[in-house]
């Protein structure tokens, strides 16, 4: 070990690490930190890292008993799977000053007590792959700021579950709450399924109007599906850009629409 660790550690710049799980997570949130920080101890010119990308879903990274301690100026590309959505505010607090492309799974993005300061612009980074397929009800107060640190973006791609209070993510937020907020934005790709209840049951949208809000698109064809359940006053709308890249689809009715090739 001693001997390759020696001769390569300055050598290696790209590691891909895929562990054969069957479907499980072979180890814990915390062998997997330890893992973590130990590659960054050990390849000190790593300038691509991909941890599991067959077993990406069951090999998760957790900072919850302590905060990473891993520094890198030369890393370039990050592919990661997470635990909480505090995990990935703790590797984008400028820890990686480089990171240029990142694609995160996260777990779970829900709401905590934690407070975080890190705050600053994410100048250096170009890209951005965020997915997570648990519901979340973070979009506003953590998805979105995450998200405007980022101003310098050219790929954007979101796949998410999203619980909202009386509304749907339509195109008109899309372009409000993030398009608008990255200038140099050239390919934006998403799979959005946001849930609501609507307790006013006038002028409830459509999927006319869904679809007229993701007019003027870079991406011409997307999808889009709407649906009420007015017994349980629950909505559910599904957008996505194609072709779908997903192997799954989430909670599909008879209104499902899918592109017609």
């Amino acid at each position: 070990e001693c001997f390759f660790t020696c001769t390569y550690k300055n050598q290696i710049s790209s590691l891909i690490i895929d562990i054969n799980t069957n479907g499980e997570q072979s180890l814990t949130g915390n062998e997997n930190t330890l893992l973590f920080t130990r590659i960054f101890t050990t390849f000190t010119n790593l300038r691509i890292l991909n941890i599991g990308p067959s077993s990406i879903c069951y090999q998760h990274l957790s900072f919850n008993l302590s905060p990473p301690t891993v520094i890198s100026s030369t890393l370039l590309e990050l592919h990661v799977c997470l635990s909480r959505f505090h995990d990935c505010l703790h590797l984008l607090d400028g820890r990686f000053d480089q990171l240029r492309i990142f694609h995160v799974k996260i777990a779970f993005i829900e709401l905590s007590s934690l407070i975080f300061n890190n705050k600053g612009k994410l100048s250096n980074l170009r890209s951005f792959t965020l997915f997570c397929d648990n519901t979340t009800d973070g979009y506003y107060q953590l998805i979105l700021p995450l998200l405007h640190r980022m101003s310098n973006l050219e790929e954007l791609d979101l796949s998410l579950l999203v619980w909202t209070d009386n509304t749907f993510i339509d195109g008109n937020n899309l372009k409000f709450n993030i398009i608008h907020h990255m200038p140099l934005l050239k390919r934006f790709t998403f799979n959005i399924h946001s849930s609501t209840h609507f307790y006013n049951q006038d002028n409830l949208p459509s999927n006319e109007y869904i679809q007229e809000t993701l007019k003027n698109f870079e991406n011409k064809q997307i999808i889009s599906s709407i649906d009420y359940f007015h017994e349980n006053k629950y909505s559910q709308c599904h957008i996505y850009s194609y072709p779908y890249k997903l192997k799954n689809y989430y909670n599909i009715t008879n209104y499902f629409a899918r592109w017609n090739v």
